[in-house]
C-alpha cells in the first residue's frame, strides 16, 4: 500500500421519475408539499468517495487502502471490495449504523431530489492514520467532520502529503479551519465553483492558496481543468469521451489519476493529463464504478489524449 484514501462509502439509490417535477409540485402549495412519485426506472449503485476514487486506482493498477466508516448493511459492498482486491483492512464497521446512503430521484429534465442519510460516516473519526503503516501519499475527502479534521492533522503530523478534497463536505467548514485543514497538504482539489467558495471563505485567492501549500488544482468539466503552482498556472484541456452518459464520480477518477501521477512524482501537468482521461472514461458509463477499462486501454487513451506514457 502506498495510496491512503480516507473518505465516505455509501449506495446510491438512484431513481428515474419518468416526467417533470414542474408538473407535480404547486408552487403555491409548496407550504403544504405532500407528493408521490412513482419511480419504474430504479438502481443501487456503490459509491462514496473513498470507493470511488479507490476504485479507479486499482484500474490503473495502484493497490490503495480505503480508510472509512460503514455500517451493518456493508456486506456486499464488502463483498465487491474483495472481489476487486481492494483491502477493507481500514474499513470500521459500526453495528448500530447503517453505511452512508443517498436516495436520488431524476426527473427526465435531469432534476433531483435527493435525501443523504450520513450514517456511519460521522463517525469517521474513529479510524486513526497511525493505523495505517507504509503509506506514502494520502486524500482527505468527504468525510464525517471531524474525521476530516483528524485525519488531515494526523497526516501533516505524521510527515505525510497529502491531498485535501472537501467537496460536499465544504459547508461543515469555516474559513479558518479550511486553512487549517490545509497545513501539510500537497494540495487542495476543488471544482470551479468550490474554487470561489473556499476563495470567499477564507479571503485567499487559490493562486495564493497554492503558494503556502504547493498546488491548487481546479477542475471546469468540458473545459478542463486548471493547476495553480510553482507561481504559475497550467491548463489541462478535458479529454473527449465516448459519450456523455452520467458525470456522477467522474472528480473522483480525475483525484484517483492526479494521485497515481503524485506518487510517482510526474509532474503537475502529466498527472493532471492522466487525471483529464480518467475523467473521460468514466463520463461515459452509469455510476460511479462501473466503468471497466483495462490498464492498457488507459495507457492508449492517454497516449492517444497527450503522447504520454502510463
Amino acid at each position: 500500500m502506498t495510496i491512503l484514501v480516507c473518505g465516505s462509502l455509501a449506495y446510491d439509490t438512484i431513481m428515474v421519475f419518468p416526467d417533470q417535477f414542474k408538473k407535480h409540485i404547486l408552487p403555491d402549495q409548496i407550504h403544504i408539499l405532500n407528493v408521490a412519485f412513482m419511480v419504474p426506472d430504479l438502481r443501487r449503485e456503490y459509491g462514496g468517495t473513498a470507493g470511488n476514487v479507490a476504485y479507479n486506482l486499482k484500474l490503473l493498477g495502484e493497490d490503495p487502502a480505503i480508510m472509512a466508516t460503514a455500517g451493518h448493511d456493508f456486506g456486499p459492498y464488502a463483498k465487491r471490495l474483495e472481489s476487486l482486491g481492494l483491502t477493507t483492512r481500514h474499513v470500521r464497521i459500526l453495528d448500530g449504523q447503517f453505511t452512508a446512503q443517498a436516495f436520488i430521484t431524476t426527473d427526465i429534465d435531469d432534476n433531483q431530489i435527493t435525501a443523504f442519510h450520513p450514517g456511519a460516516m460521522t463517525d469517521s473519526h474513529v479510524n486513526r492514520i497511525a493505523d495505517a503503516n507504509g503509506v506514502r501519499l494520502g486524500i482527505v475527502s468527504p468525510d464525517g467532520r471531524r474525521g476530516m479534521m483528524e485525519h488531515a492533522r494526523d497526516l501533516a503530523a505524521a510527515g505525510v502529503p497529502f491531498v485535501f478534497d472537501p467537496g460536499q463536505g465544504m459547508p461543515m467548514f469555516s474559513g479558518e479551519e479550511l486553512m487549517e485543514l490545509l497545513k501539510g497538504a500537497r494540495a487542495l482539489t476543488v471544482n470551479d465553483y468550490e474554487a470561489r467558495v473556499v476563495e470567499d471563505k477564507t479571503g485567499c485567492k487559490v493562486e495564493e492558496i497554492a503558494r503556502g501549500i504547493g498546488a491548487v488544482v481546479v477542475t471546469r468539466g468540458a473545459e478542463g481543468s486548471s493547476v495553480y503552482a510553482d507561481g504559475g498556472r497550467i491548463d489541462v484541456p478535458a479529454v473527449r469521451p465516448e459519450a456523455l452518459v452520467d458525470p456522477t464520480g467522474c472528480g473522483d477518477a480525475y483525484r484517483a489519476g492526479l494521485l497515481y501521477g503524485m506518487v510517482r512524482d510526474w509532474g503537475w501537468e502529466r498527472s493532471a493529463r492522466l487525471a483529464s482521461v480518467m475523467g473521460s472514461i468514466k463520463i461515459a458509463r452509469r455510476g460511479g464504478q462501473n466503468h471497466r477499462p483495462t490498464r492498457d486501454e488507459i495507457a492508449r487513451a492517454l497516449r492517444e489524449a497527450f503522447g504520454d506514457s502510463l
